[in-house]
C-alpha cells in the first residue's frame, strides 16, 4: 500500500508541475495556481508516507 501512496505522490507533483509550467507559459493564471496546488498535495502526500516509512518498526 506505501508503494501506491508514493506513486501516487510523486504522479500529483508531475502532473501539478506540468500544469505549473503550461499556465505560466500561456499567461493562465488560474492553472498555474491548480498546478501549484496539485503539486504542493503531492509534497505533502510524499512527507506523509516518508514519516510512516520513518515511524515503522524494522
Amino acid at each position: 500500500m506505501a508503494a501506491n501512496e508514493k506513486a501516487k505522490a510523486k504522479v500529483e507533483q508531475t502532473k501539478g508541475k506540468v500544469k505549473k509550467v503550461v499556465g505560466g507559459a500561456v499567461g493562465n493564471a488560474s492553472l498555474k495556481a491548480e498546478g501549484r496546488a496539485e503539486e504542493t498535495k503531492g509534497d505533502l502526500r510524499a512527507a506523509k508516507e516518508k514519516a510512516k516509512d520513518a515511524i515503522k518498526p524494522k
